[in-house]
């Protein structure tokens, strides 16, 4: 596994989740419904959570704001979030198909 993602993976559920929904920018309110619907109802993301994860996604380098408006901030996928979130997936397909092997 390359080094640069080391600290970051493995993704738990809700972060995953969150970096997908972010390869559009959306503010939070959106992002959680957008998280539920993606996620068929199993993944539910309360603000408290959220905005603290908001926090450390973009101190991450992870996410990036793109918008303030009315209160509302948008954030995005940014290119290290973008390569960290496809290495996890790489990651989670490997165990799928040990999983469905058994």
């Amino acid at each position: 596994m390359d080094e640069q993602f080391a600290k970051y993976l493995p993704l738990t559920e809700s972060t995953a989740y969150i970096l997908i929904a972010l390869i559009k920018p959306l503010h939070g309110y959106a992002l959680m419904q957008k998280v539920a619907e993606m996620s068929q109802g199993t993944v539910k993301i309360g603000p408290g959570t959220l905005y603290g994860a908001f926090g450390q996604l973009e101190k991450e380098g992870l996410i990036e704001m793109v918008k303030e408006a009315d209160r509302r901030k948008s954030y995005v996928l940014t290119a290290k979030g973008r390569s960290t979130l496809k290495e996890h997936i790489r990651r989670t397909e490997i165990m799928v198909i040990n999983g469905r092997s058994i």
